[in-house]
């Protein structure tokens, strides 16, 4: 059998087509038989599908003589938080994050909630699952055992701010109907902070469209609403919760890369000379905070797996991508939607600050591009093509992920997308944004050309 659902760091697929809970049970016996795990948390999204796709899962482990752990409904770090916290040998998160309501897919981590992507594991599942001599067994020799992970979950993140010391905050909250509503019932009445509710109740129909707070009509919505509201932060997540994003006090969208630098400032005060790991699409103002605070700038390649692996291996306190994923040493090196927030919340109350005057420098000094994406049919000839346009004696060019070429005065990343036929583009300038469109446009410009 053939599969199209396997991913470079998850397995994802439109229901039933292209995944469905026979599938489902296969790849979970197939990862049980790959990387023999003795006992497994299994988690799931508020999606139509998921319990049925879960409980799939929980079966193909079963089978494969694996004990589970069913915590129910949750976010993808809560899978991460309780393999690593109840020592299991696994985890599996039954999630397509933001996707439309018809997908559905997998998130699979090892132990100490290590990444399973197509370099440590996922390729040989594939291969197991694809093999048409895969036959599974009929009895389940796994037990099934039910698993509450909130209190001590809970307790882990308010454990990254002083809550004593904070002060009362209007906080505009919307989940995008996905299921981050969850950990705000938890941590209302555990923090002096007024949350405002926008698209809040679980809905795995997504009435308000999908959980995706890069979209630009979500991201309006969400801005009007802390106008609206005179919120002092607005945040929004994705479906599953492990990336958010930020709102200013005027409904300004806070550009991630500004916020990994302001999250490696705060963590860097607390911990001087620590090392902070980002990633090369946008890195000027993140290398200037860092060595500022006393800190060691680590690069990595894009990608979760890539940036954790960098992180254990310099033992990191931290490490943050433009896109929304900010990674913590203390939360098993994993990406969390939630300790993000509550730092820069704790740094606001603390300074008395508002969002916008804390990340204004950084904007100022260092205007940056959106993610800018093109179609294009082969992504290694276009690039190839526009390097050889830009090159100059005077440019630095750097090729751990795509291309990054480095002028005096600006520079860019160009990096194919591992999911689709994209290239992803971002540009920034140490002079002001009319600089930056006119370079926006000339790389932009040679793309297209050499598409």
């Amino acid at each position: 059998m053939k599969t199209t659902c396997f991913k470079a760091y998850d397995i994802r697929g439109r229901i039933p087509d292209e995944l469905d809970e026979a599938l489902a049970c296969r790849i979970a016996y197939a990862y049980a038989q790959v990387l023999k795990p003795k006992n497994m948390v299994v988690g799931r999204d508020i999606r139509l599908s998921s319990a049925d796709i879960a409980a799939a899962v929980i079966r193909g482990l079963r089978l494969a003589g694996v004990d589970v752990h069913d915590i129910g409904v949750c976010g993808t770090e809560n899978i991460y938080f309780s393999t690593a916290n109840e020592k299991m040998s696994g985890g599996i998160m039954v999630t397509a994050s933001h996707n439309p309501p018809d997908y559905n897919g997998l998130k699979v981590v090892r132990e100490d909630a290590r990444p399973v992507g197509r370099e440590t594991g996922l390729t040989d599942i594939r291969a197991m699952v694809e093999n048409d001599d895969l036959v599974l067994p009929v009895e389940e020799t796994g037990d099934l055992y039910q698993l509450d992970p909130w209190e001590s979950y809970i307790a882990h993140l308010l454990d990254y701010v002083d809550v004593q010391r904070l002060k009362p905050m209007k906080v505009l909250v919307n989940p995008g109907n996905g299921g981050a509503g969850l950990v705000i019932r938890r941590l209302r009445g555990r923090l002096p902070f007024e949350f405002v509710e926008m698209d809040f109740e679980p809905d795995g129909t997504f009435p308000n469209g999908v959980p995706n707070p890069l979209l630009p009509e979500n991201q309006n919505r969400t801005a009007e609403r802390v106008r609206a509201e005179g919120a002092a932060l607005g945040i929004a997540w994705d479906g599953d919760y492990d990336r958010c994003f930020l709102f200013d006090e005027n409904g300004g969208f806070v550009n991630g890369y500004y916020l990994v630098g302001l999250i490696a400032a705060e963590l860097l005060s607390q911990s001087p000379g620590e090392g902070i790991v980002y990633e090369p699409r946008l890195t000027w103002n993140t290398i200037r905070v860092i060595e500022s605070a006393g800190g060691r700038p680590l690069k990595s390649r894009a990608g979760h797996s890539f940036i954790k692996q960098v992180m254990r291996e310099e033992n990191a306190i931290y490490g943050g991508e433009i896109s929304g994923h900010y990674y913590f040493r203390r939360f098993s090196y994993c990406d969390s939607g939630m300790i993000p927030w509550l730092l820069v919340a704790a740094l606001m109350n603390r300074t008395g600050k508002s969002l916008s005057g804390l990340v204004s420098d950084y904007q100022r000094s260092f205007p940056a591009s959106d993610e800018i994406n093109t179609t294009v049919a082969d992504s290694a000839d276009v690039m190839r093509r526009v390097e050889v346009e830009f090159a100059t004696d005077e440019v630095e060019i750097d090729r751990i992920d795509g291309i990054s070429l480095e002028f005096p005065d600006w520079r860019f990343n160009l990096r194919a997308s591992n999911t689709e036929p994209l290239l992803r583009l971002n540009v920034e300038t140490r002079r002001d944004s009319s600089y930056l469109q006119s370079r926006v446009d000339e790389v932009v410009a040679s793309i297209r050309r050499n598409s």
